[in-house]
């Protein structure tokens, strides 16, 4: 049965750049290619090399619309036009202790202490539509709630699963094997979100949109991250984008920042945290910010539309055991089974970290901060062998900005 689809204005993209900007070579996954046993095997291939070598990839021909891409990012455009009043009515109760759900405000995080520069992150995050989680928004979002559910749905059984099929078929394991642990209706922290920046304002909605208004930045802001670098918290994000450049990955190698540039008519994935914990470094989870666009893109608005897949929240983040793959390589432990610290559940591990990057992040002692009890800042930092890297590469600690 169609959908309702109320009106909504226009929303209209970018031209693209004309700076010659070090771009990261990354591959490209052609979903139209899963339907058979032969191809989903040749993409299993190319996906498990790209994420453990860059960690991020596009994906084309995944089976969701254009135009409904769009309507989301319509949908996303008229909720940061609200009055920021009507949008701080939506700031979750829980804020403190890592909730996420609802309005995130700009200027949490300090990201320069010399300046006392502020982060440019919003956030207005969507939950699952499962049973498991209130929907209380604002008009553009509750007006629209079918369409979105019904976007975000197709994300999941068109993109998210087909993903998670490969990983396995990589990993000698049963096809429907992580399928299992990241079910839809089974409650998780997976949702999805909008996101805008500015100069004034980097904001996210689940679906998430990314917003670069017009206004003219200073100094400092040209120089410096919207969203330092950091690793994501699930097992893949997805983002649409316009074609504004922004987003630059850390090559896990060389340590090189390289740009990520926007495809027509793609996704652009990352793998994520509980993967790589899952199978204990062997999936790359990684470091990644956005920066100010090119000079011949300040003038333009920019959104971005994201959508974050986790695992259920009571699976135990453990390195997997059953894949022939990874006991043959010798991913057997993540940095928490190596140091020995008792392994978060995935709704232990979102929280936690969560609520860390809000207090122990932005606080003066905050290399003393723990992430988990027992586990300090420091604690996350391994040596890179488990990850199949150089010796003596130092691993950044685990962390998420939202």
């Amino acid at each position: 049965m169609p959908v309702p689809v109320p009106t909504l204005g226009s929303f209209e993209y970018v031209a693209e750049t004309k700076e010659h900007l070090p771009w990261a070579d990354l591959v490209t996954l052609d979903l139209s290619l899963y339907a058979t046993p032969k191809g989903r095997k040749e993409l299993a291939k190319t996906l498990i090399t790209a994420v453990r070598e860059k960690g991020f990839f596009y994906v084309r021909n995944f089976g969701v619309s254009q135009e409904a891409v769009n309507r989301q990012f319509a949908i996303g455009k008229a909720f940061y036009d609200l009055p920021l009043e009507e949008k701080l009515r939506y700031v979750p109760d829980n804020f403190d202790k890592g909730g996420f759900n609802g309005y995130m405000p700009a200027g949490r995080i300090i990201i320069d202490p010399n300046t006392g520069l502020k982060d440019k992150v919003e956030v207005y995050n969507i939950p699952k539509f499962n049973g498991d989680f209130t929907h209380d928004h604002p008009a553009p979002v509750s007006r629209n709630l079918p369409e979105i559910e019904q976007f975000v749905r197709d994300l999941q059984t068109k993109v998210v699963e087909p993903l998670l099929t490969l990983v396995a078929i990589a990993l000698e394991l049963p096809e429907d094997y992580l399928r299992k642990i990241h079910q839809y209706e089974v409650k998780s922290e997976a949702c999805n979100h909008h996101r805008s920046s500015s100069d004034r304002a980097h904001r996210y909605l689940y679906p998430r949109y990314m917003k670069c208004s017009k206004h003219p930045m200073s100094d400092n802001e040209r120089l410096s991250s919207w969203v330092p670098g950091h690793t994501d918290l699930g097992s893949f994000t997805l983002l649409f984008r316009q074609p504004v450049a922004g987003l630059q990955i850390q090559d896990p190698v060389t340590e090189e920042w390289k740009w990520v540039k926007p495809q027509n008519a793609t996704l652009t994935v990352n793998t994520c945290d509980a993967l790589q914990l899952l199978t204990g470094g062997y999936v790359q989870s990684t470091i990644h910010r956005v920066m100010p666009p090119p000079k011949d893109q300040q003038h333009v608005d920019r959104l971005g539309l994201l959508y974050f897949s986790r695992p259920h929240n009571d699976v135990k983040l453990a390195t997997i055991q059953d894949s022939p793959v990874l006991q043959r390589e010798g991913y057997v432990k993540n940095p928490f089974e190596a140091s020995g610290n008792p392994v978060p559940t995935m709704e232990e591990w979102t929280f936690a970290k969560q609520k860390w990057q809000r207090t122990g992040y932005l606080g003066p002692q905050r290399a003393s901060k723990e992430v988990l009890p027992g586990v300090s800042r420091e604690g996350l930092y391994l040596n890179r062998p488990w990850m199949g890297l150089r010796l003596g590469h130092r691993l950044p600690p685990f962390f998420c900005f939202y």
